[in-house]
């Protein structure tokens, strides 16, 4: 079982330690428990609570009323707002609650709801990828396990997996182009790679998919023996600015005559000065009209 302070709960939650404070007293919402030294702390099932009870406050329900419902009734609320795919901040929440008790059915059908009313590309962009970023900043404080961001991630890669498998069914060339997919070393997240690189399937490209931890080395030799017209990365692991910025500039040194597409937390975060062969990726859609013009 995990533990947490009341400043984790504040990180992953959204709720002011100070506001917590305030509902432990008055409702009695979560008790937390003590160490041997009196330190206060709270475990996994505060935290669902807490996460849950965030949902329902920020969707109109009194504080009040909230502290008098059940479990069963406090859950029951929660999968309601759920179903309003408009509210994707309740799902990004939900999400976190399925990964916190490794609850697969949970996040399956979160996610299908949303694929169904939205669509695929929509979904990711506007639910896994906020998602992702979040949970990418409470990997670095030191807020959830491994097990937990192993488990989330796993089961994204797994649908985008069976999405690029259907594409490829009836894959047609149609730009006569191809794309390197690839992430430096020391990046294993895949996501964001295997997202993009359905999409440029789906726009007709050549997919060159080399996955996680690529040397440089290795990717010039893939670029000399390929007929290549652009490359793409991410950068989501946690990095010094200095570091990032290295590595950008070593990729340009290794394939200077390549356009790169980069996204990733850590584009987002440190906001490093990109060298001109850089394409920033915001979206699906400026992805799509960046290779168009390959």
């Amino acid at each position: 079982m995990a533990i947490y302070s009341i400043k984790d709960l504040e990180k992953i939650s959204g709720i002011k330690a100070h506001t917590i404070r305030i509902w432990e007293r008055r409702y009695q919402l979560i008790e937390p428990q003590r160490t041997s030294t009196n330190i206060r702390y709270y475990s996994d099932d505060d935290l669902k609570r807490i996460l849950n009870v965030s949902i329902l406050n920020q969707n109109g329900f009194k504080i009040s009323k909230i502290a008098g419902m059940s479990e069963s009734q406090l859950r029951e609320r929660v999968i309601d707002l759920c179903l309003d795919t408009r509210n994707t901040d309740v799902q990004i929440e939900s999400l976190l609650v399925a990964m916190l008790e490794l609850d697969e059915s949970k996040f399956s059908n979160v996610l299908t709801n949303s694929i169904i009313k939205q669509g695929f590309e929509s979904t990711v962009e506007n639910i896994l990828f906020p998602f992702l970023d979040r949970i990418g900043i409470l990997w670095q404080a030191g807020t959830i396990n491994p097990s937990q961001e192993h488990f989330i991630s796993n089961l994204i890669r797994q649908k985008l997996i069976v999405a690029i498998d259907n594409e490829m069914q009836n894959f047609i060339p149609k730009a006569g182009k191809s794309i390197v997919f690839f992430l430096p070393e020391n990046e294993l997240h895949e996501i964001g790679l295997l997202f993009y690189s359905l999409i440029a399937r789906k726009e007709g490209y050549n997919v060159v998919y080399l996955g996680a931890a690529v040397p440089i080395e290795d990717l010039k030799v893939i670029v000399e023996t390929r007929d290549v017209n652009a490359l793409f990365t991410a950068f989501v692991a946690a990095r010094e600015k200095d570091e990032l910025d290295t590595i950008l500039q070593d990729l340009t040194n290794a394939v200077p005559e390549y356009p790169i597409f980069v996204m990733g937390l850590q584009i987002k975060e440190l906001k490093p000065v990109l060298p001109k062969q850089y394409k920033l990726v915001a979206s699906a859609q400026t992805f799509k009209e960046q290779i168009a013009a390959l």
